[in-house]
């Protein structure tokens, strides 16, 4: 339940960034982008803190780790590089649209238009590397929580000659 969780939130953030087409360098995306960085970064800290609880659980009692509070630690952890990829990657985003804005300002010519271009391409693609990164994250947790560990059975036992002549 907590991998399926911390996936669907991770989902949630990407669903609130706006798509390729849906992209302008207005104030609204500005908000998306505060309220998003600032759910990733809550949820990034919270990849953070489960982790480390965990691991210091584990440390302190070695003996009652089962193999799935592992393998939940692990993909909390495993879960924690994308989500911070898709973090950085809302900050150039950021930055990107600050530069938009700032070329409001400057005198219209062909060098505003090609730096106004370049920044919109770069804003979508950084809009898209954190929805990518959010997605692989989300992949991460929720084929950890899918994964049920290897149960060690005992073979059949091939039947016996006897067994094969009474049928």
């Amino acid at each position: 339940m907590l991998l399926h969780d911390v996936a669907d939130r991770l989902n949630t953030v990407s669903n609130q960034l706006p798509l390729p087409d849906q992209v302008r360098a207005e104030p609204s995306l500005s908000e998306i982008l505060d309220d998003e960085v600032r759910h990733l970064s809550r949820l990034l800290g919270y990849l953070a803190g489960e982790h480390a609880f965990r691991h210091r659980a584990a440390a302190r009692y070695p003996e009652k780790v089962t193999v799935a509070q592992r393998r939940t630690t692990l993909a909390l952890a495993r879960a924690a590089e994308p989500a911070g990829a898709a973090l950085a990657a809302l900050g150039t985003a950021i930055h990107c649209l600050g530069l938009l804005t700032d070329l409001t300002h400057h005198a219209p010519g062909p060098a505003r238009d090609r730096a106004h271009a370049t920044a919109q391409e770069q804003l979508v693609v950084c809009l898209g590397q954190s929805r990518t990164q959010l997605a692989r994250a989300a992949k991460h947790l929720r084929d950890a929580a899918d994964t049920r560990p290897a149960t060690a059975f005992p073979a059949p036992a091939p039947p016996t000659a006897s067994a094969a002549h009474t049928r």
